[in-house]
């Protein structure tokens, strides 16, 4: 199993907290919300890629 350490885990704990704090900033509906964050929350990385082509849009 690969461990991120360093700037390999910096990067990944930014793109999670990018993704959880654009989901909470979309127009989507408070479960999906939930949803998603938890999804990132345990799952960084691939919760990251899925939140990135699945994930709700923020708002323009």
């Amino acid at each position: 199993m690969t461990e991120l350490t360093g700037i390999g885990g910096f990067i990944i704990l930014a793109l999670a907290l990018w993704a959880i704090i654009s989901t909470i900033g979309s127009s989507a509906s408070t479960g999906r919300k939930v949803i998603w964050c938890l999804i990132v929350f345990f799952l960084p990385l691939l919760g990251f890629i899925l939140w990135l082509f699945f994930g709700p849009r923020a708002r323009r």
